[in-house]
């Protein structure tokens, strides 16, 4: 069995910004006009809250907004349809979401190719004609500020396309097509509202991501050309083996993600134009692939959670793909466990990772301190508040010593594990049904709750607590001095009779 003994000592503090709600993604934008879309979504919202949404197809013609005609005449006339737009809007913002608006993809009248990704066919190639596409991005921002207001709006950023390093994203992964895009992408929005923040180039780790930042941020300064963040996505998942239509990886460890958001904020400011310049992850998991059946698992919460300990260190926000499993890429999820990117599989069944980011939620106070395992806070009424977790292969003791010197103190527990909140385990034992009863639906969100735990520790010259943690445990835990209100005359009986 694994050890660890951390001592605080008073005055004792930590560097930990916690960031893991400024953003959440999401699959393509057309996806929230589904019932089961907006379900998940508001439960997320109720019980985690999340600042912004980020996700694809923007301009994708499920969304219907890039409409041209051709009138009686023959003359063929621009025209923008905002109907699922504003409806797409209007949810996001009902459960208190503003959108992080992602430029993409290309609409197929528009479109100077037939080059298309995922089961939806989102078409990944420039424009033929960059003006229209300018056009079109400076009338929906226009568009979004007289029904939203300037202000508002002014708060929703924007990045230009998504990952364009790779072939399957942008054709080619032609970089000067990307730069060119982006040129008058970001003048067409600060045309509209010059105070909208826009930024790029949302590459994915791999494939010459270093290179194309460095590119990307030499071209901006080169041309002077208007960027506001830098953005970026990382993946943990390593050396990949197929059985059947799942993909299987090795995952690298939260350090090691860690380090490589660190190198790019050393890269950023390496150019004194940018020194300080905030950096977005826009997209972060452990695998990359939406049929991975790692994200169903403990394993997953207990990876999260070692990188929402660290990335709020480097980046501005990083954003969890995805919320929910109403998600499309390779085609309509079949069974409600499949591996799929969302936080909850589909029937609003919270997965073992929902509650690494609902633990991390509450994680307010000042840091006193941050481990490989643990994250340490002290709250504004004078209890701690902790996250805990475990990527050993065996048990481990994690015990904190605090300095408090009088009192009782409440220890509440709440364990995510390989058999508490992980409806993987008992959807396996059912027999793993691909279509749920309601009975089924029912037991299985049930069983998603994580395990509470609650003791009473006294301080004597110093508090004590100890947690046990199995393998890919994660924990959180609130210690508290408990307000004397018990009722004169009534004997808590505890196991006995």
């Amino acid at each position: 069995m694994a050890m660890k003994d951390y001592c605080i000592q008073a005055g004792d503090t930590a560097l930990f910004h916690n960031n893991a709600c400024f953003c959440i993604g999401t699959g393509r934008m057309g996806l929230a006009l589904q019932q089961e879309y907006m379900d998940q979504l508001k439960k997320v919202q109720q019980e985690i809250g999340f600042s912004h949404i980020r996700g694809h197809g923007l301009f994708c013609d499920d969304m219907a907004i890039y409409h041209p005609y051709t009138d009686e005449n023959g003359i063929t006339h621009e025209h923008y349809n905002f109907t699922y737009l504003d409806r797409v809007m209007d949810a996001y913002l009902g459960v208190g979401l503003k959108p992080f608006l992602e430029l993409g993809f290309m609409p197929e009248k528009m479109a100077s190719g037939d080059q298309t990704i995922f089961y939806w066919k989102g078409n990944t190639t420039p424009p033929a004609d960059h003006e229209k596409w300018a056009a079109m991005v400076k009338a929906l921002i226009e568009h979004l500020i007289a029904r939203y207001g300037k202000e508002e709006v002014a708060t929703w950023p924007v990045e230009v396309w998504n990952e364009p390093n790779l072939p399957g994203f942008w054709k080619d992964a032609d970089q000067q097509a990307y730069l060119k895009l982006y040129d008058v992408s970001v003048k067409a929005v600060k045309e509209a509202l010059p105070a909208m923040r826009v930024g790029g180039p949302a590459v994915c780790g791999g494939s010459g991501c270093m290179q194309w930042i460095s590119a990307f941020l030499d071209h901006c300064r080169d041309e002077k050309v208007p960027v506001d963040f830098l953005t970026r996505h990382i993946y943990m998942g390593q050396t990949p083996s197929r059985k059947g239509r799942y993909l299987y990886h090795d995952m690298c460890m939260p350090s090691f993600s860690i380090g490589e958001a660190e190198a790019t904020r050393r890269l950023i400011d390496s150019y004194p134009e940018f020194k300080g310049m905030e950096m977005h992850i826009t997209e972060f998991n452990t695998s990359y692939n939406p049929f991975c059946p790692t994200h169903d698992t403990v394993y997953n919460a207990a990876l999260i959670a070692g990188l929402l300990a660290g990335l709020g260190d480097t980046c501005a926000s990083y954003s969890y793909w995805t919320f929910g499993d109403v998600f499309e890429e390779i085609g309509v999820p079949d069974r409600p466990f499949h591996g799929g990117f969302g936080l909850l599989a589909n029937d609003s069944i919270p997965k073992p990772t929902y509650w690494t980011f609902e633990f991390f939620s509450r994680l307010k106070g000042n840091a006193l301190l941050k481990t490989d395992d643990c994250v340490l806070v002290r709250d504004d009424k004078g209890g701690y508040k902790a996250v805990l977790w475990n990527l050993e292969e065996e048990e481990k003791v994690i015990r904190l010593s605090l300095p408090e010197t009088e009192g009782k103190w409440a220890i509440v527990s709440r364990i995510v594990d390989e058999e508490s909140g992980n409806p993987l385990k008992l959807w396996h034992d059912l027999g793993e049904p691909a279509s749920l009863t309601q009975d089924q639906k029912a037991l299985l969100r049930e069983c998603a709750h994580p395990r509470v735990e609650s003791k009473v520790c006294p301080a004597d010259n110093g508090l004590t607590v100890e947690f046990t943690l199995r393998p890919n445990a994660v924990l959180y835990t609130e210690i508290t001095c408990p307000v004397p209100g018990f009722s004169y005359g009534y004997e808590y009986p505890g196991c006995g009779r």
